[in-house]
């Protein structure tokens, strides 16, 4: 079969890899504190038999958008906005520890803080428990004060302060869970000049119109290889045909 299939079917198959990452940045692009993925093609050699210089078309990740995101102001005392870079520390169901720009804060029932996901925001101890209380406040260091129930307004008290942490983007990768890790399976110390501003949150820094753009593109691509391989199949009958012939 001509070579030129493989060519094309490899080509298709990043390209639909490509797409794949372009939609789940457009589909996140109503996501608080969601930072976009990039991706680039890269010429990675073809192992196996033949001469070095066989290179293949490959898309792969190189990383994320480190570009904040517009502020938008809530004035939902639980809502905090990063300021710069940083990361709210939050843990998993399963335990691990992931770090988040999402700062729409939540309050269950039992009076954990959690992120919109559920995931508890970590303290200076652990998990962050929230007491009863009339009000609550969140200060530009991350620490939690309330009024408890029954006292008056100027009767606040400290609860616990958010773990904040910036250990360096380089130092971070995407997770499955849709948080950030630390590369090497370690927990991020925290970061006493991370602040955060309360009754805001940070918008997704994606750019739908150029998102879009790309997908378009990519879309192209795609249709360009597939008729390329027919292109191929064609040739081939025709050869066929015309060694039946003679």
């Amino acid at each position: 079969m001509d070579r030129s299939v493989y060519i094309a079917m490899t080509g298709a198959t990043q390209t639909m890899r490509a797409q794949a990452e372009v939609a789940h940045n457009l589909a996140n692009a109503n996501t608080t504190g969601f930072k976009a993925e990039l991706s680039a093609f890269q010429a990675m050699p073809v192992q196996g038999d033949g001469l070095q210089s066989r290179i293949n078309g490959v898309a792969q990740g190189i990383g994320w958008d480190t570009t904040q995101g517009h502020q938008m102001e809530t004035g939902n005392d639980l809502d905090v906005s990063v300021q710069g870079n940083g990361w709210i520390a939050v843990q998993t169901p399963d335990g691990v520890e992931g770090y988040t720009r999402a700062g729409n804060l939540r309050v269950d029932a039992d009076g954990l803080l959690t992120d919109a996901r559920g995931n508890a925001v970590m303290g200076g101890g652990g998990p962050i428990t929230i007491p009863q209380a009339s009000s609550l406040k969140i200060g530009s260091d991350g620490t939690i004060s309330i009024v408890p129930l029954g006292q008056s307004p100027n009767t606040l008290t400290a609860v616990d302060r958010i773990k904040l942490v910036n250990p360096g983007n380089d130092q971070l990768t995407y997770g499955d869970d849709g948080l950030m890790h630390m590369r090497d399976g370690s927990t991020a110390e925290a970061d006493a000049n991370t602040r955060v501003v309360s009754g805001a949150l940070e918008a997704s820094n994606v750019n739908p119109s150029d998102v879009l753009v790309k997908m378009i593109s990519l879309s192209r691509e795609y249709e360009m290889q597939v008729r390329s391989i027919k292109s191929a199949d064609e040739n081939a009958q025709s050869a066929s045909k015309l060694l039946q012939v003679g």
